[in-house]
């Protein structure tokens, strides 16, 4: 361990136990978090923060973004789109999950030439992705194909569907779909191929401004900080599960995923919404 690990370890600790202690003084926060790989450095020592009052759930980014429409929990990890749909929500902190390139696990895997599309299976994990998709096909092919749910449980490669979207942990490993489809498109790689700019797909989001505050903002902020100083000890203990090597859960970590809401970001976030708007896929 580094002394930089160390020194921001302590730190991390000390701000735990003024989280706890805080606690007893306010009402508990439920927090929703996605359920991905992708998610484990937000995350990482999160739990422990949270475990004398406040409450952290794991789902789909979809079901997180229903559950802060409806209250079930205060703060959410949830799909962009969403937070766009929603004036009410804030923003928490700059703790993101985006990509500036190709993002490895959201891919459009195509039966047929691109242009020839007309049906998309999209996954209905994230609501962002699917936005994503939609635009991307406008713009690449000029028009939006007829749309068909894929349920999680759902086998892509059963799909009748020309084109089918796959997020998750499931579309990093694309071989497996590569005897059925013809081709892939890395939405990530495609955005910043049309745009230049990164991609957000989600934000930590609180219900209203009551939780959009500066300490929740220090600890998602300080848990992302810790979780990437032990990014190669998260992908050692999730190779297994996600059934890659710890190698390739580092590079996707460290080379594909980006976990800060800078100036550029900013910029991608305005884009993807100007373009949803065009379209009509979110409200103005």
């Amino acid at each position: 361990m580094t002394q930089q690990t160390k020194q921001h370890s302590l730190e991390f600790q000390s701000f735990h136990s003024q989280l706890l202690s805080s606690q007893q003084v306010r009402q508990p926060t439920r927090i929703g978090a996605v359920s991905y790989l992708n998610t484990k450095p937000l995350i990482f020592g999160l739990e422990k923060a949270l475990e004398s009052a406040d409450a952290l759930s794991l789902d789909l980014p979809s079901k997180l973004a229903r559950d802060l429409v409806s209250g079930s929990i205060d703060i959410g990890l949830i799909p962009v789109v969403e937070y766009f749909q929603h004036p009410e929500f804030q923003i928490v902190s700059d703790a993101v999950i985006a990509c500036r390139g190709p993002v490895w696990s959201v891919r459009v895997f195509f039966r047929c030439d691109p242009r020839e599309v007309r049906s998309l299976a999209l996954d209905e994990g994230s609501r962002t992705s699917a936005a994503l998709s939609k635009v991307l096909f406008h713009q690449r092919c000029g028009f939006i194909p007829k749309t068909m749910p894929l349920r999680m449980e759902d086998d892509p490669v059963e799909s009748p569907a020309d084109a089918v979207l796959v997020i998750g942990d499931r579309a990093m490993h694309p071989e497996s779909f590569r005897p059925t489809f013809q081709s892939d498109w890395d939405l990530g790689q495609i955005w910043f191929e049309e745009t230049g700019l990164p991609f957000v797909f989600a934000m930590w989001v609180a219900r209203n401004n009551s939780f959009a505050n500066a300490r929740w903002a220090e600890a998602f902020e300080m848990a992302r900080d810790n979780g990437l100083l032990h990014v190669r000890e998260i992908a050692q203990s999730a190779a297994n599960k996600y059934q890659l090597t710890a190698s390739q859960c580092e590079d996707y970590l460290t080379k594909y995923i980006r976990f800060f809401l800078n100036e550029d970001e900013r910029r991608g976030l305005q884009e993807f919404r100007r373009r949803c708007e065009m379209l009509g896929l979110i409200s103005k």
